[in-house]
């Protein structure tokens, strides 16, 4: 949809969108980062999904903490090709998806 302006998406139409890596659902947007002194979204807070979260991080998330991380913005395709009514489909594989990945955030304590 667009709003004006050359926007074509709200964060609101962001948050609980699937994350797609080559077809695999890698997990749902949680929350979305901003950098404040740049003014410009950086990152998607991500809640893995179990699969991923075993693939990727090596962590098999516990039934009442699931893996949550950090993904990078520079991730996601770029324009239209980024989001559909499916969801959010990455750029990068799922070999390469732990890079973009910030490791502060890997394993919420």
């Amino acid at each position: 949809m667009k709003y004006g302006r050359g926007v074509d998406l709200k964060v609101s139409e962001l948050i609980g969108k699937n994350v797609y890596a080559q077809g695999l659902n890698v997990g749902k947007i949680i929350d979305v980062l901003v950098d404040m002194k740049e003014t410009k979204i950086t990152h998607l807070e991500v809640e893995l999904t179990k699969e991923a979260s075993e693939k990727i991080l090596g962590v098999t998330p516990s039934m009442f903490r699931p893996a949550k991380n950090v993904l990078a913005i520079s991730a996601l395709e770029k324009g239209a090709a980024c989001c559909s009514d499916k969801g959010v489909e990455l750029k990068v594989s799922m070999a390469q998806l732990d890079i973009y990945l910030s490791a502060s955030a890997k394993q919420e304590g």
